[in-house]
């Protein structure tokens, strides 16, 4: 788990009163950017979360978006999931002194006591731009979707404890960068050691879920892509996107 605590060196933070999504703000400030910014609402109106769902954002919940400038490729970029997902859950656990009751479910969200409370959306604006958009559920959590695999949780709700978004972005930012730097020093190999460390039901069967398909299977790992292994009756299939659905 990171400990370091100290904004990172050349980037930026804004902190808005209100926005509607923080994913827009960042388009919006594409022909301003100086370097990676992260853009913080403390109330968001319009957010979104994967395949254009509704992110249920009310007051005192975290979003924010981490936007950066980068010449790598699409499938590199894509890793980046994988290190925001860390380091919320290290940020997270730092901040609560509770390490043991929060866990990574594939790709990207974070768990605490078995239920869902954040959601990270990851979305390219043209060649080398990437936008990392976080919503944590500090305050209050939605009604449970029906279709959801995990019900919605929050922070305050399950612990006691109250964060402020503030206080979480502070440790988030440091946390992305330690993630970040070992990525780019090191590749996934890491990242995915640190992801296989943390991840929630791993060895157990899970049910995934694509637009087209479903997979039945025991969950094996994530390969060099960052795509879920899933061991199924008919040999390791890897699988790119998906929900999954534990039984």
């Amino acid at each position: 788990m990171s400990t370091d605590r100290v904004w990172p060196s050349g980037v930026a933070k804004v902190v808005l009163p209100e926005t509607d999504s923080t994913m827009a703000e960042a388009q919006r400030r594409l022909g301003d950017l100086a370097g990676p910014t992260w853009i913080l609402a403390l109330r968001q109106t319009a957010g979104r979360g994967r395949r254009g769902r509704a992110w249920q954002d009310p007051q005192g919940n975290f979003a924010a978006t981490l936007i950066r400038k980068s010449d790598e490729p699409p499938a590199r970029l894509a890793l980046r999931s994988f290190v925001a997902a860390l380091a919320l859950h290290d940020a997270l656990a730092d901040l609560t002194r509770l390490p043991e009751a929060f866990a990574l479910k594939w790709p990207n969200d974070v768990l605490l006591n078995g239920g869902k409370l954040s959601g990270i959306l990851l979305e390219s604006h043209g060649p080398g731009i990437l936008s990392l958009g976080i919503g944590v559920n500090l305050h209050s959590a939605p009604e449970r979707d029906p279709e959801a695999a995990f019900p919605p949780v929050s922070l305050r709700q399950e612990t006691g404890l109250v964060i402020r978004p503030e206080q979480l972005l502070d440790r988030l930012a440091p946390a992305y960068e330690t993630w970040e730097e070992r990525l780019r020093t090191y590749g996934f190999d890491p990242i995915r050691t640190g992801f296989l460390r943390r991840v929630a039901r791993l060895g157990e069967p899970l049910v995934a879920r694509t637009l087209k398909d479903e997979f039945h299977g025991t969950f094996d790992g994530i390969d060099d892509n960052g795509a879920l292994i899933l061991a199924t009756a008919e040999g390791r299939r890897a699988i790119p996107a998906a929900d999954i659905f534990f039984p």
